[in-house]
């Protein structure tokens, strides 16, 4: 996987070199013409889809560049950091959050298992689980792709009710959010040892 994700990153670098030529080479057409505007609508179409490619192409170096610096960090296999990467990221979860999170439940092991029943990479319960995916079953969880889809898409619902406050939505995944709302409620301080665990560790780079 690592020299499968190397490879991508030396095509994308071959490619966005070609597309900042010619993205250069239009440039200094235009200007040569006075403006953008007097370049030929083919020519403006050509341009765009080269910006476009270009966006494509960038995007592709930062994914395989965090991929690659996520699995070194973690001294986890590359497909493993691209599962995790990506998943994070369609959930609307920061990706270091996402790594940080699976490092304290699971340490990155597949099969975990905890006393509560939870399950897997994200550690997840059934219930919570079947509430994202009422069809759900116990070994289902153990597949990595579907455990880490409902694992950070429950964070991210959580941190939707408690209005983006990333401490509380941890404590909340830790403990649940009717005890963490509960707590609020009191006027308890509701940060634990847990959100400080995440935290922490995103900080110290870890």
């Amino acid at each position: 996987m690592i020299k499968r994700l190397l490879g991508q990153l030396t095509v994308v670098t071959v490619g966005a070199l070609c597309l900042v030529g010619l993205g250069g080479v239009s440039t200094l057409l235009a200007a040569r013409h006075g403006a953008v505007s007097a370049v030929p609508a083919a020519d403006s179409a050509a341009l765009a889809a080269a910006n476009a490619a270009l966006a494509d192409t960038r995007h592709e170096l930062e994914r395989a560049h965090q991929i690659l610096e996520f699995s070194g960090r973690y001294a986890i296999p590359a497909d493993l950091s691209a599962e995790i990467y990506d998943h994070a990221v369609a959930e609307g979860i920061h990706a270091s959050v996402g790594f940080q999170l699976v490092k304290i439940e699971s340490d990155f092991r597949n099969g975990a298992e905890s006393d509560a029943v939870a399950i897997g990479l994200t550690q997840l319960r059934l219930p919570t689980a079947r509430a994202f995916e009422p069809m759900v079953a116990p070994s289902d969880l153990m597949n990595p792709d579907l455990n880490l889809r409902l694992g950070f898409r429950y964070l991210h619902a959580l941190l939707n009710r408690f209005d983006q406050n990333l401490p509380l939505a941890l404590e909340a995944y830790n403990k649940g959010p009717t005890l963490v709302a509960a707590q609020q409620d009191l006027g308890n301080d509701v940060r634990g040892k847990y959100s400080h665990a995440v935290l922490s560790g995103l900080h110290q780079g870890t």
